[in-house]
């Protein structure tokens, strides 16, 4: 099943010339969102609609090549909306949905 979160991981900036090609970022993304280039060998947005804007990838980038607004923000409006079987919001002031 593939889910798509709100506002598709705008928030998500992958700096290329800045990543090392380690792979953390592929490790620990929950949704695949960052895949291996073939040519470069470097992380490459694959799949921003499935970012929930975790910042898991951030957070262990050890290149810094990675930066994303992570928080609650639309991940938790996404599940508080499930839960509650209502509409998402989110209290980011619109920043992310």
């Amino acid at each position: 099943m593939e889910f798509t979160y709100l506002k598709n991981g705008e928030s998500l900036k992958l700096d290329g010339n800045a990543c090392i090609g380690c792979g953390i970022c592929f490790e620990v993304c929950p949704h695949a969102v960052l895949e291996r280039d073939a040519l470069t060998g470097k992380a490459a947005v694959a799949h921003r609609a499935q970012c929930m804007e975790c910042g898991a990838c951030a957070l262990n980038c050890p290149a810094t090549a990675i930066t994303v607004n992570h928080g609650v923000g639309c991940a938790a409006a996404i599940i508080g909306g499930m839960l509650k079987g209502g509409d998402a919001s989110c209290d980011c002031g619109n920043e992310c949905c």
